[in-house]
């Protein structure tokens, strides 16, 4: 589970399961991975579960959180985009993670064409509580190789 708060702001995401539990050789369909989402912002709250990263994805979430929290200079941590543009992250260098969420990420007070663009929360964040964040990504992701 990821989770990032602020006195404003809280998103935790986490891996449920495999998008299709049953293996059929086929790269991408046997590497989907359903997120879970819980969002609380000032402008209101929402949830979503969709598939919406590969197990390889899912991976490179917990080494940038660390990178931006300190473990490499943040301004070398290039941004944290997926194929599904559903989830992603970028920092400003200076304390603060953007979390991206579109599609059916998106809060459902958008209409139409606004959930294609880019909902984007900025959380101040410390390198303990990114570190934390990773710690705990990298114990949901256990169950979930890539197959």
């Amino acid at each position: 589970m990821v989770l990032l708060a602020d006195h404003e702001h809280r998103i935790r995401l986490r891996p449920l399961r495999y998008q299709f539990p049953v293996v059929s050789g086929d790269e991408y369909d046997d590497n989907w991975l359903v997120a879970e989402g819980k969002v609380i912002t000032p402008e209101g709250s929402w949830s979503f579960a969709e598939p919406c990263l590969l197990t390889d994805e899912a991976r490179q979430i917990s080494p940038w959180l660390r990178a931006v929290g300190g473990a490499t200079p943040a301004s070398t941590q290039p941004d944290l985009y997926f194929l599904e543009p559903v989830v992603s992250f970028s920092h400003t260098g200076s304390g603060f993670v953007r979390v991206h969420l579109s599609q059916e990420a998106a809060p459902p007070w958008l209409d139409g064409d606004e959930h294609l663009d880019e909902y984007v929360i900025e959380i101040k964040a410390t390198a303990a509580g990114l570190r934390q964040a990773a710690d705990e990504w990298d114990r949901c992701l256990a169950p979930f190789p890539p197959r």
